[in-house]
């Protein structure tokens, strides 16, 4: 599963087009053109070569709308956030109102961003917990495959210069755990890198752990640069139970805010997109 994620909104109107407050229906158009240019770059690294098999792409319903209609035409997969952009807990995009968007769009996976750390506000937790399992019966209840993105960043006693490679490897297994223990079931996890194998092969078995053998892992972009990108991508590659990776900034946000200040046009913006789409393709091919 190689996922062009574009699902971005309030990053894509603050760091791209440098939108500040809220957005006016011209801006909103803009920033759906973008979203077009974008998967544009991902059309062209099809005709270059990608497998339309495992080719996806992330996107939202409130700028990417012709996204995922060209998505169904050009039969790549399509998956669908349901959260709300810019929340430090999980809040449905669309209220309790959010299952009838799903129930119309059909995509492929439902996914949730969700940020969780053992040392945040315990009734803040609990209270995410609640919500998410609710959100995970009703997709098993329509047979909707669940896509979970799990980020756990540093608290300010954590942060260290070694937060990713000593701590958040634990910290990522006791949140998998104990979202699972209160009933939340992904189909696919979709977990921030990790720098080494055993760390890997853990949170693997993890989200695979008492009989949940369907499911899998695949790793996320994070903004992270190049070669950080392709250590992640070796290291789930080799590990059993990963399958490919979402990436969206690192592939699309230079070339995309370049094309909105007038240094690329759209073909040289799609054409850089495609290139490093097929990059972490090949990387994560080289890998395994």
């Amino acid at each position: 599963m190689y996922l062009l994620a574009m699902d971005h909104r309030d990053s894509l109107a603050r760091d791209v087009y440098g939108i500040d407050g809220p957005v006016t229906p011209e801006q909103a158009k803009l920033m759906a053109d973008g979203k077009r240019l974008v998967f544009t770059g991902l059309v062209t690294a099809l005709e270059r070569g990608a497998e339309q098999e495992q080719a996806g792409v992330l996107v939202d319903e409130r700028y990417g709308f012709a996204v995922m209609r060209s998505a169904r035409e050009v039969g790549v997969a399509l998956a669908l956030p349901i959260e709300r952009s810019g929340q430090d807990f999980f809040t449905p995009e669309y209220a309790d109102d959010w299952l009838t968007h799903i129930e119309a769009l059909t995509p492929d996976y439902v996914k949730v961003l969700v940020r969780d750390n053992p040392d945040f506000d315990t009734a803040a937790r609990e209270k995410q917990w609640h919500d998410l399992a609710a959100v995970s019966a009703e997709l098993r209840e329509a047979d909707a495959s669940f896509l979970f993105e799990l980020l756990v960043p540093a608290t300010d006693a954590q942060r260290s210069d070694r937060y990713d490679a000593d701590v958040r490897p634990e910290l990522t297994l006791r949140v998998m755990t104990e979202l699972q223990e209160h009933g939340v079931e992904p189909d696919i996890w979709k977990i921030e890198g990790l720098e080494t194998a055993d760390a890997a092969a853990a949170v693997s078995a993890c989200a695979r752990r008492d009989g949940r053998d369907a499911v899998r892992c695949i790793v996320l972009g994070r903004d992270a640069p190049p070669e950080k990108l392709d250590h992640w991508l070796r290291i789930a590659a080799h590990t059993d139970g990963f399958i490919g990776f979402a990436i969206g900034r690192s592939i699309w946000e230079t070339a995309l805010k370049q094309h909105v200040d007038g240094v690329l046009d759209e073909t040289e913006a799609a054409d850089q997109i495609a290139d490093l789409y097929l990059h972490y393709c090949n990387a994560y091919r080289a890998g395994g």
